[in-house]
């Protein structure tokens, strides 16, 4: 009773102090006239407007049509390369394949956990702007832009659910002989699978909107044409791309959790 008593107040203590936090960071905020400039409300306005009233002439939605594929087009081919890059460093990375004891195995996670670590250190849109920088605006300025961030990410929580396996299946493969390549093909990949894809999964809806906020260096997409929307103040075209872009997020979240489930199950 004591102890829940104990840890109750331990939560309101924390709260409180979050809840001063917050209290404090409003009165160190500069509240002055200038938080809307000149004409700021009436550009709200003609936002609230468009969110009202997207525009939904033909012209705008075979644009968006054809923009959205372009920016899933990205993300999944970007996924694809990222799982790639991923799996194959995630392997490298756990140790699994080197000697559990020696120099070796040391080596080898710390290397390429060093790599996985670096890959996802810089984000998508610094990559982006290199490899348009070294290659122009084409297509494998924005797949390699997600595949390298991203593949460092699923590497890295591969490699960790690699570790995490039960040992009882590896040690009835080991004592029936197996080798590490067939321990990791029957033994680490079958039990690792499922999280990995449903994780896999998730990422695929960050990758969609990466996709998007990359489309803002040029590189086409609905993250490019809303831009040129806001440059134009048309915002009732950037609505109906950003409805557009909420839309293939929500297609592809549920279409994920009714993959995930399946998995699972």
């Amino acid at each position: 009773m004591q102890t829940k008593l104990l840890h109750f107040h331990r939560k309101n203590i924390l709260t409180f102090l979050m809840l001063m936090v917050f209290i404090g960071s409003l009165f160190s905020v500069d509240w002055g006239k200038n938080i809307f400039h000149s004409g700021g409300l009436s550009t709200f306005a003609q936002m609230l407007q468009g969110l009202l009233q997207p525009d939904l002439s033909p012209e705008i939605l075979q644009l968006a049509l054809i923009s959205t594929w372009r920016t899933l087009a990205y993300a999944v081919a970007g996924m694809t390369l990222a799982l790639i890059l991923g799996v194959i460093l995630g392997v490298l990375a756990s140790g699994i394949l080197t000697s559990k004891k020696g120099i070796g195995r040391f080596l080898s996670k710390s290397i390429f956990r060093g790599l996985l670590g670096f890959m996802r250190a810089i984000h998508e849109l610094v990559w982006a702007w290199l490899f348009v920088a070294a290659s122009g605006l084409t297509p494998f300025a924005a797949i390699f832009a997600i595949a390298i961030p991203y593949g460092g990410i699923l590497g890295r929580i591969f490699a960790d659910m690699l570790n995490e396996v039960s040992s009882q299946p590896l040690n009835a493969l080991r004592s029936s002989g197996a080798t590490r390549m067939q321990q990791l093909i029957y033994g680490y990949i079958p039990f690792a699978a499922p999280d990995l894809m449903s994780y896999v999964f998730y990422r695929f809806e960050c990758a969609i909107r990466s996709s998007a906020i990359m489309s803002f260096v040029g590189l086409g997409g609905l993250g490019f044409q809303i831009q040129l929307s806001l440059q134009d103040l048309k915002y009732d075209e950037v609505w109906t791309f950003l409805f557009f872009l909420i839309g293939i997020v929500v297609i592809v979240d549920v279409w994920s959790q009714m993959i995930r489930k399946r998995l699972v199950a």
